[in-house]
């Protein structure tokens, strides 16, 4: 199957925007849309999919993703810099993660557990988060830079605030990965632009 496409680029940009903003939400107000984080962590146990949408469980799973990548590419709104940078920086880590075999092995066998523990308790259950939060920790976290979330201390002091941040930042790293598979490379965004964003005002009009 190929992967290599505007439409699965696009849609793996938005899973990568959509976790960053997650991320930033519960920084700044200490919750999160519920719906869009169940399908960003649904995303990080979904090694296997028929599709890259299905992925996150279809477009409806990226809906906040899509509109935060069209209103970027807009460039009309003021973005949240924080945002950006938490995206610009998960690029970076993926590509350092790619070339160190024995994190990869580390996560490869912490996403099993995680997805066992998924199915005996749910997949949004705060001993999910944990396993997958610490597996973050102990992985992406020792690579540098390490990514310094701006927020709120009253949030940030919460231990499952970070949890869930760590989690998303984990479903961050997944979908650069699934961007770089289906052909994503950062000459290509910036060549792309107008293309990636015609196809993220398309998608959304399918949801």
């Amino acid at each position: 199957m190929n992967l290599n496409n505007i439409p699965n680029q696009t849609i793996a940009l938005a899973g990568i925007v959509q976790a960053c903003y997650l991320v930033h939400q519960l920084a700044t107000t200490g919750s999160a849309d519920s719906s869009a984080m169940e399908s960003s962590v649904a995303s990080i146990l979904k090694i296997d999919s028929d599709s890259v949408v299905e992925v996150y469980g279809g477009l409806a799973g990226i809906k906040i993703g899509l509109m935060q990548l069209d209103q970027q590419l807009d460039g009309k709104f003021i973005s949240s810099p924080e945002k950006a940078r938490y995206a610009a920086q998960l690029v970076y880590l993926q590509k350092q993660l790619a070339h160190r075999a024995d994190m990869l092995e580390t996560l490869k066998i912490g996403l099993a557990k995680a997805q066992l523990q998924a199915e005996q308790f749910g997949l949004m259950h705060a001993n999910v988060q944990a396993s997958l939060a610490d597996l973050y920790h102990c992985t992406i976290s020792t690579l540098q830079p390490r990514i310094m979330v701006m927020g709120d201390q009253q949030y940030l002091g919460s231990q499952t605030t970070v949890n869930k941040i760590r989690t998303l930042l984990l479903a961050g790293i997944r979908g650069v990965l699934l961007w770089r598979q289906c052909g994503g490379r950062r000459w290509k965004l910036l060549l792309l632009r107008n293309k990636i964003q015609t196809e993220s005002r398309l998608l959304l009009s399918r949801i």
